[in-house]
Formats: C-alpha cells, sequence, structure tokens
C-alpha cells in the first residue's frame, strides 16, 4: 500500500492523535516535529529517521527504518546509541543521514531535536546565569561611565 493511502487513512482517525488549542499533534514514534503531517509521519513512510533520549540519560538513540524488514516489526528498526560530546554526536548524526540516502528533509528536525535532548542531560549549574548577568551589567555600566578618548580623536 502507498504511504500517500496510508495517510489518507490515518490522518484524522490515530490512536496517536492530540488535538489542543486548535492544533493537532501526534505521539507516534520516529515523528520527529510531533506534528500530525505527511512529511513528518513515522508510520507510513519507508525510510523514517526518529531521536530519543538514551536509557542511561547519557547520549541519543538514533532510531532508522529499515527498508528490508517491513513485514516483520521486530527486525525493521535500526538502533544506534551515540553517547560523545554533542558537537561529535550531532556530527555522526549528520553523517548516517547522509550516507545512508536517508531522507534530506528530515536532517535539520533530526538534528534540532538532538541537540534539544543532549541540552536536557547536561547538569544544572545554579547561581552562574546570576553572576553572569551581574558581571555583563558592571562592565556595561563602566563602558557608559567614561567616554573613550581615543574613538573621539579618530573620528576627527
Amino acid at each position: 500500500m502507498s504511504s500517500h493511502l496510508q495517510w489518507m487513512v490515518i490522518r484524522n482517525c490515530s490512536s496517536f492523535l492530540i488535538k489542543r488549542n486548535g492544533q493537532t499533534y501526534s505521539t507516534e514514534p520516529n515523528n520527529l516535529k510531533s506534528k500530525n503531517s505527511f512529511r513528518f509521519n513515522g508510520l507510513v513512510h519507508r525510510k523514517t529517521v526518529g531521536v530519543q533520549p538514551a536509557a542511561d540519560g547519557k547520549g541519543v538513540v538514533i532510531v532508522l527504518k529499515k527498508r528490508a524488514g517491513q513485514r516483520k516489526p521486530a527486525t525493521s528498526y535500526e538502533k544506534i546509541t551515540i553517547n560523545k560530546n554533542s558537537r561529535a554526536t550531532l556530527s555522526s548524526l549528520r553523517h548516517i543521514i547522509r550516507k545512508n540516502n536517508y531522507r534530506k528533509d528530515l536532517r535539520m528536525a533530526a538534528l534540532r531535536r538532538a541537540s534539544a535532548i543532549l541540552m536536557s542531560q547536561k547538569p544544572v549549574v545554579k547561581g552562574t546565569m546570576k553572576r553572569s548577568l551581574e558581571w555583563a551589567r558592571g562592565r556595561l555600566m563602566k563602558q557608559q561611565r567614561r567616554p573613550d578618548s581615543s574613538s573621539i580623536n579618530s573620528f576627527w
């Protein structure tokens, strides 16, 4: 069955649908933006990409839908766990999508989701934001108090 026909069947009557605030969202697996749209649907396409947090809370799991095992759902997904630093993780994800000829339209959405997951896994440090804001405010006040004479002379 074609993906368009499958989409026409499940687009308004799926168990994953959530209709809230005039928007329609979807909680299906491998839907990168959680939108109920044909482009981001993780059920109807032959090739999908999913990004999930790792079970141990460090890194991400990339879920790729294989084209070969469509009749065997247990073996139709390939899971790759990456728990490097954030730059290496995003580079690996970009490389996997590009080299395996997966969908180019999902690359940026997958990178953004992986980046959000990695940022959520960082420990929260208390007080640093307040100190950095006070430091920046103090620097700004010092600059406003005394005009820079070299910039005035260079103008004339």
